[in-house]
């Protein structure tokens, strides 16, 4: 079993994104349950130890982490001032893909009430969403997020993603709407529509013109 977790070390330090069970047991030709078995042991033995990093099951696979309470040593070593934020606007529209997802970007923008094909291209940039399918009727082009959306996020799943429920109107009133939008030509929707029939699921109040007049900002 140390041979084993050994191998196991030498193949998560080498990793540049979250290794599976499966991954890990055929790249060290071992069982699946000893694999998993030695996994729990290392992430026991580290938690134990109080070593700086820790092993995290993460977006499906296993990746070595810094430890929380040494953020602020690391981030001021080696990541202030060297990430770019999102903006509020891909902020919200991520929200929005990752709740509905899959979701088409002329629902994305009747939901947020503006037009998001800007920012669309910056979250896939960022490798935060991709496109997943086509919707059968539209032939629209479906985004939902992606493995390196929930390992920036640090969650095992999209059902880890915390409740939006109690922030969300009434289901029944978002169905209506979504409904009412996805009926309507993808390019209609955030180019024409009226303040009036602007979806009211909007995240923030805006000035009084119209959504052909709204972009956001990447």
């Amino acid at each position: 079993m140390s041979e084993l977790s050994g191998a196991l070390e030498a193949l998560l330090l080498m990793a540049s994104e979250p290794l599976s069970s499966m991954d890990l047991a055929g790249a060290a030709k071992a069982p699946l349950d000893q694999v998993e078995l030695a996994l729990a042991e290392l992430q026991t033995f580290y938690d134990q130890t109080e070593r700086g990093f820790e092993l995290r099951f993460i977006a499906g696979g296993w990746r070595y982490y810094s430890r929380p309470e040494h953020a602020e040593l690391i981030s001021a070593w080696v990541l202030e001032g060297q990430h770019a934020r999102l903006s509020q606007a891909a902020l919200e529209t991520l929200a929005v893909i990752a709740y509905l997802q899959p979701i088409s970007r002329g629902r994305v923008a009747a939901v947020r009430g503006v037009s998001v094909d800007g920012v669309l291209r910056t979250l896939v940039t960022r490798e935060l969403i991709q496109e997943v399918s086509r919707d059968s009727d539209s032939g629209a082009m479906l985004f939902g997020t992606t493995p390196y959306f929930l390992e920036r996020m640090g969650l095992a799943g999209l059902d880890d993603l915390p409740p939006i429920a109690p922030y969300l109107p009434d289901a029944t009133q978002l169905d209506d709407e979504l409904s009412a939008f996805a009926a309507r030509p993808a390019e209609a929707v955030g180019s024409s529509e009226s303040p009036d029939t602007r979806s009211s699921l909007t995240t923030t109040d805006r000035p009084e013109t119209s959504a052909s007049q709204q972009k956001d900002t990447p």
